[in-house]
Order: structure tokens, then sequence, then C-alpha cells
């Protein structure tokens, strides 16, 4: 057992170990101080079948491990002759199932070596951008504590294009750390007559603790399990999970002998597995693969998140958020403009919130004008702008469940045009040249009206670029103006089923659209001014009866 840290765990599970009649050899790393050390040997004084080997320095990825694992192990197979499998553990493994259980198990194969052991080009886990370079280069350097000279060093050896020779023989294999040898093999390799130049090979290897015994096993061993009877599963970055208390009935799943790394306060998991009566005796072949759906799926929460919801790994990283928009959402771009009332009657035809325009420079116009909306949401222009983007995002997973649609306009803030274009939850629905409605019926001066209009048609230009983009993913439909209104309750009934999908209604009613007399003579004067209005598409002129039957056009459809 390699022991550095919770000693006092440490100590239970030895004497577990021992009251199942299985010697015990510890090493307790070099970094522990001397009183914490000799209390701890103290304290196991009482057990004449455990023994400490000599003590080395152990840091991660170094070969210290490799040299405490061997002074263990030699001590074991030197002091317990009658032993004929030798179990590598650590001090934070705990016992899953009965020692005696394991015991049988072993005894059922009583020339199998189980360690994890394949070649480089056969696993997919390892993490750092070393694989075959850890056996063709030299690591002197601990990556933990001198992680410039670490690197460096690494780039200094691919500059001078530096290739360490391989022993004969050797194939470099890696595998997980926790292994069960038998006898035979594991002395074979520490008696080997070339040890020393495997040893000196090896101490400049990268993480040495996952090669050396996976390496030299294939040399010797006749019945080789790869696979490691401790259940031990790691992350995406290739840290350890840890296991907790409320992991107890995962940990039962696995049927696996051993686990690690258990947290040293999981007081219920170490009163439950060092209790032998309340283990009942299996039978069953360690499958640590029945919980790796679970770990999956954890591996996936950490690093994709839940859709629409940001968190502090992933937020500074363009891209890595899970869905810009926890759920789908519609826009209406010119239907206030040209309906009265249409925030009510789109309410009473879909449900769900029906906001004015959020994203307005005077205020944020939710529903029924709040001062505040769901998750503290402000109106204030100043807050929603600090981060349009986070504002909507928040907005959409704060009433996720509950269908959000809102108005927009070349009025509005557009730092988030381009947010809404590529996303899929969006649905976006505009009448081009509706902003114009608003001016025409303002009681301003006309130089004033056509120096705004020159402005919003630029904006509601480059916005309609990017809604028929190559990139954009939203449900996008587009109508001029004059198309729009020659069939409205047709435009209007396609954008009412995509919206109730699951539940499509016929419309009975329409809202009520705006005055528009006089508004042809309206966009001639834009035009007799030098601005050309194109937007409205081909708006009939003054002379025309507008509720004359016309041609009708079809939208702008993406789909």
């Amino acid at each position: 057992m390699l022991v550095h840290t919770a000693l006092d765990r440490a100590e239970q599970v030895i004497r577990h170990w021992v009251a199942n009649d299985c010697p015990v050899v510890v090493h307790v790393d070099a970094k522990v101080a001397r009183k914490k050390n000799d209390a701890f040997r103290a304290a196991l004084s009482d057990l004449p079948t455990v023994l400490f080997s000599r003590r080395h320095r152990c840091e991660w990825g170094t070969w210290g491990i490799v040299a405490a694992s061997q002074s263990a192990a030699e001590l074991m197979l030197d002091k317990f002759p009658k032993v004929r499998h030798v179990y590598l553990a650590s001090g934070s493994c705990l016992p899953l199932r009965p020692v005696k259980e394991l015991r049988s198990y072993l005894d059922a194969r009583p020339r199998t070596d189980f360690i994890e052991s394949a070649t480089i080009a056969d696993v997919s886990w390892t993490v750092g951008g070393l694989d075959e370079e850890r056996f063709t280069l030299r690591f002197p350097f601990a990556w933990k504590r001198h992680r410039i000279l670490f690197d460096g060093y690494v780039r200094l050896q691919r500059r001078l294009k530096v290739r360490r020779k391989i022993p004969d023989g050797i194939v470099p294999h890696i595998g997980s750390q926790w292994w069960c040898l038998t006898r035979q093999t594991l002395s074979t390799i520490l008696q080997d007559p070339g040890r020393a130049n495997y040893d000196r090979y090896f101490r400049r290897v990268w993480i040495p603790d996952e090669s050396y015994f996976q390496s030299l096993v294939r040399l010797y061993s006749a019945n080789i399990e790869s696979r490691s009877l401790t259940l031990s599963k790691f992350d995406f970055q290739g840290k350890p999970h840890i296991f907790y208390d409320d992991h107890l009935q995962l940990l039962r799943r696995s049927d696996c002998f051993v686990a690690r790394k258990i947290w040293p306060h999981a007081d219920r998991l170490y009163e439950t597995f060092l209790n032998d009566a309340a283990s009942a005796m299996k039978g069953a072949e360690p499958n640590p693969g029945k919980i790796d759906r679970i770990f999956s799926k954890a591996v996936e929460r950490r690093t994709r998140g839940r859709p629409g919801l940001h968190m502090q790994s992933r937020l500074p990283h363009e891209g890595w958020e899970n869905g810009f928009t926890a759920a789908p959402y519609s826009v209406f771009e010119g239907f206030s403009e040209l309906f009265e009332d249409f925030e009510e009657w789109l309410a009473r035809m879909v449900g769900g919130n029906v906001h004015g325009h959020l994203f307005a420079p005077e205020r944020v116009e939710f529903e029924g004008r709040q001062a505040t909306f769901a998750g503290a949401l402000s109106d204030s222009p100043q807050l929603r702008d600090y981060n349009g983007r986070m504002f909507l995002t928040g907005l959409i997973w704060n009433t996720r469940g509950e269908r959000q649609s809102f108005q927009f306009g070349p009025r509005d803030s557009q730092y988030i045009t381009w947010d809404m274009a590529k996303d899929p939850n969006a649905q976006i629905s505009v009448i081009s040249g509706a902003w114009a409605v608003p001016l025409y019926q303002s009681n301003r001066n006309f130089a004033e009206i056509r120096a705004e209009a020159a402005r919003l048609q630029k904006i509601e230009s480059d916005h309609l670029a990017l809604l028929r983009s190559k990139q954009a993913k939203a449900k996008v439909r587009i109508w001029t103006m004059a198309d729009f209104i020659e069939s409205p309750m047709e435009n209007l009934q396609a954008i009412i089923d995509e919206i109730t999908a699951k539940a499509p209604q016929r419309l009975i009613e329409a809202p009520r659209m705006v005055n528009l007399d006089g508004f042809p003579q309206f966009l001639q004067n834009l035009k007799n001014q030098g601005m050309h209005p194109y937007l409205m598409g081909d708006f009939p002129n003054g002379s025309e009866d507008r509720n004359k039957p016309q041609s009708r056009r079809k939208p702008y459809v993406v789909r």
C-alpha cells in the first residue's frame, strides 16, 4: 500500500486487510513528516503481518512511485513466502467486496496477472499531448513542480530531434498503475539481470508508474488479463474522480473488488464497505463498464453543460457553450409597427410571454411593461447592454418551459443580431421596411424623417444580410411590407402554425392593421428627396386600390 495522506483512513483499511489474513507492506511517502510517520507506525505496531518498506519521495509523473512499488514488492516477496498474488493499492483505496471473495477469485486464477497493459496506438485516454514521446524523450523535471523547465526541455529535445533508444525487447505499454501480479511474474521482473538497464531507461520516462510494470510484464507473463481489479475513473483532464458518500450505490453496482480515490471524510463508505457482514458474497465478475454510462454523462455535463446555461469553465471561450439558448423563442420584426395591439393578439393566439421591444433604446419592454422580470432581470437598458448576449440567454433560461416572444427592429440595440441568426432555437419573422410606418405617422420635419429613414434602412439591410447568411441557423421568414399586406392572414397563419406545431389552431381573428392611407405617397416623397426606400418592396402607389386582388408573392423562407 502506497500511503502519503489521510493516514488514519489508511490504518483503518490496513486493519481490514489483516483481519482477513492478508499481509500488508506499507510505503509511506518520504514527504510525510517524520513525526507523523512514527505515530503511524506505532499505531500499527500490534500487527505482526504489517511491515514498512524503505521510503522514497513520490511525486506525480516521476520515478519515485515506481521505486516505492519495487521496494514494497521486494519486501513482500521476501518476508511472506506463501503469498501468491501481490495487490498494489493506495492509501485512498477501499475494498468494496468481502476480502474472502477476492481471495476466492484469485484462487480460481492462480497463474493470471491482472494489469492494464496496452500499446499507445490502442488507447485514447492519454491526456497531455505526449503519447509516443513519453518513451523517446527524457523527462528529468517534475511536471507539477517545475512546469516551465519541463515544457522548455521538451521543446529543446524536439528542436534537436532527440530520440532515446528503447531497450531491446521492450515494447512500450501503458495502463493503470494499480495491478495484481503473481509472485512468479513479479519476482521475475524484480530479479531480471537486465533490471538496472530497464530502471535506467524508465527513470526518465514520463509517468513511469503507468508504463514500467505494464511494459515488463509482457516479457514474462504467460497469462495476462489486461485490466485492473481496482475501480478508478478519470475525467476529461486526466484527473481521477473522487468518490463520496452519495456514490455508495454506484460503487456497489460496479462489482469491483477495490475502488479509488475515496474521499477521506466519506464516513458512510468506510463504515459500509469495511463491514464484511454488510456485504453479501456476489460471485459476480468485476464490471466497471456497468457504470461507464453514468461517468460519460458526468463528463458531458462538465464539458458541455446544459443547453443555454453558461458556466465559469466555458464562458470566456467563444463556441464552447452547449447551445446559445435553452429553449425555442420567437422574434417578430415589423409586426407591432404594422398591426395595432399586436402583442395582446399574439398572446391570445400562442400563449406564453409576449414582450415588446426587449432591446429598445429607452427601456426593456417586458410583458406588461414590468420593471423586473424572471430572474430579477431589470428593464434598465444600461444593464441590458452591458452584456446583451447574457441578457437574452438569461431570459430564455429563467423562463424555459414557457414560450417567449418579443419584438425587434432597426431602432433596437443591435448587439444581439448575429447571435440570434446563429441560434437554432430562434424563430425570426421579418416584415422588412415596416419601421417606416411610425415615421409616416410621426409629426416631425421631413428632413429629419428622411435622415432617420436612411439610417434605419441601412441597419435593417445589414441585419437581413446576417439572417440570409450561410452560417445562420435560425428559422427565418422574411417578407417585404408590400408582399405581407397582400395576404396577411395566410402569412400570420404560417407563423402561428410553426409556433404551435404540436397543437395547431386556425386563426379566427386577425390583428387590426394600421391605417396606411397616404403611405405610398410618403414613400414617393422619400424618393423625391433622394432616399430610395427599397426594403418595403413593390408598394402600390396612391392611385391603386390597396384592396384590389393582386398576384401573391411567397416570403423568403430559410428552413
